[in-house]
């Protein structure tokens, strides 16, 4: 499908579009292909990454699957012949995701549209959604109408860094996750890491590597935990918690506050090297540095904000979908206040697994909404 210029009145049409071919926006796609619905016409896919892979693409290059977050397998990966849990755990973990995303995508025919950005989603006029894009290689505006919106964007393009009095006057580098490429840019700087996840961490050894001086950072003491013990009850927690919120319409709680971090063997190194011991979040930013209420100081070079992310939802404002608690209220998948629009690795479904089951879940209303128009 070709998405046409113009406004909505010559628009492309289709029944369903998904924005991010993400874990979560394939994940819908493959089960709404399953279900007989065809990629191209019946539903169309639209991604504003240059490659495939989704967020991981954006990733830094020393990121490896081994020292990551787990990446569950995409429904139907193995008729590929190809698996996560067997990947190269010594090759930069985008490149992995990218190409196995790559394989599946064309093994599947998905036909995903990129590079097109979202600008905005707004009525059609005729109880359909306007979808307005933007070809971001040759800034070309386009337009397709549909019954059904998935948004699947994830939350990469919406990094969260809190703010802290004397911020505007720091005169070394700030920096978030997504900002953040090799150690070694940091060679000779010392640098101060916000962050209780394990990005926080992967970044803390990484610059360990790189013999760049770190000091650790946190809103709240980091709670350690044995996987093998506690990480399913934990994760089961962490998951009930993003539901309630969702279905509220609150904003979305950190899924390291429920879930702890998990004390592998390469973590209870790093303590003991006193590189993973983390101090109380500072009370002030100054142009040198930070400080903390006691009055102590820490010169600083560089602070690198490893401060989770928001969902990325601006470009559906016009849908006015927020709720006063600053939320998007969705129960299993889909907007409480507009049921043509479903969320997809959203809440609950945030990780990969949870993504994964929730592709199958919403295809099925999907067509069960699609057969009751």
């Amino acid at each position: 499908m070709a998405v046409d210029a113009g406004t909505s009145g010559n628009a492309a049409r289709t029944r369903v579009v998904i924005i991010g071919a993400g874990q979560a926006g394939l994940s819908v796609a493959y089960y709404l292909r399953r279900f007989g619905l065809a990629p191209g016409s019946d539903f169309v896919v639209v991604d504003r990454g240059p490659s495939t892979g989704g967020a991981w693409q954006f990733r830094w290059r020393a990121l490896r699957l081994g020292t990551a977050h787990k990446v569950n397998d995409l429904p139907g990966m193995a008729d590929l012949g190809i698996s996560f849990e067997t990947a190269d755990r010594t090759a930069p973990a985008r490149d992995i995701v990218s190409d196995y995303y790559d394989r599946y995508e064309r093994y599947y025919d998905l036909q995903v549209l990129r590079p097109l950005d979202v600008r905005r989603v707004d009525e059609a006029g005729d109880g359909r959604l306007a979808v307005h894009v933007l070809d971001t290689t040759g800034e070309t505006e386009g337009t397709v109408t549909t019954e059904i919106l998935v948004n699947a964007t994830g939350t990469w393009g919406s990094p969260f860094r809190p703010h802290y009095p004397g911020s505007a006057t720091f005169r070394g580098r700030q920096l978030t996750t997504v900002d953040y490429t090799d150690a070694g840019d940091f060679r000779g700087q010392d640098v101060v890491v916000v962050g209780g996840g394990t990005s926080a961490i992967g970044f803390l050894l990484e610059l360990e590597k790189a013999d760049v001086p770190t000091t650790w950072v946190t809103r709240r003491p980091v709670e350690w935990f044995d996987q093998r013990e506690l990480g399913i009850e934990m994760g089961l927690s962490a998951v009930a918690e993003q539901d309630d919120a969702a279905k509220r319409g609150l904003a979305l709680p950190s899924i390291v506050s429920g879930t702890g971090v998990p004390l592998s063997r390469r973590h209870r190194a790093g303590i003991d090297r006193g590189v993973l011991v983390e101090k109380p979040m500072f009370a002030s930013i100054e142009p040198d540095g930070v400080r903390w209420a006691d009055g102590s100081f820490q010169k600083a070079d560089a602070i690198l904000w490893a401060t989770g992310f928001r969902p990325e939802l601006r470009h559906l404002s016009a849908l006015k979908l927020r709720s006063e608690q600053g939320g998007v209220a969705v129960e299993r998948g889909v907007s409480a206040l507009d049921p043509r629009v479903y969320f997809a690795g959203y809440g609950p479904q945030a990780s990969t697994i949870g993504a994964n089951r929730a592709g199958r879940v919403t295809a099925r209303q999907i067509l069960l909404a699609l057969s009751a128009r």
